[in-house]
């Protein structure tokens, strides 16, 4: 199994940055790509951005040349640096990894807690 804990998220003025983390354990080997994904009220919950384990990135049209995503292999984590933050970017940021399960060739997904991001006008 893998665990996935975000932290870094809080409230921020318009303009402002953040930056989350998420930290991964237990079985982290079997983790290919990460990513994170938020959800508004009222809205559905979508894509931020994606890395895979071997660094390519994607990101939403929305975030992208004011985030950034990047990936620590050796510490088992995954960051999203956020800078010129915009209120409509207040959500509740999810931290996403997939793989397969261990031993295994089926595939899994793990989610972490999520964390709050408020952006104040």
């Amino acid at each position: 199994q893998v665990q996935l804990v975000e932290s870094g998220g809080g409230l921020v003025q318009a303009g402002g940055s953040l930056r989350l983390s998420c930290a991964a354990s237990g079985s982290v080997f079997s983790i290919n790509t990460m990513g994170w994904y938020r959800q508004a009220p009222g809205k559905q919950r979508e894509l931020v951005a994606t890395i895979t384990s071997g660094g390519s990135t994607n990101s939403a049209n929305s975030v992208k040349g004011r985030f950034t995503i990047s990936r620590d292999n050796a510490k088992n984590m995954v960051y999203l640096q956020m800078n010129s933050l915009k209120p409509e970017d207040t959500a509740v940021y999810y931290c996403n990894a997939d793989g397969y399960v261990p031993g295994t060739f089926i595939k899994t997904n793990y989610w972490g807690q999520g964390t709050q991001v408020t952006v104040s006008s």
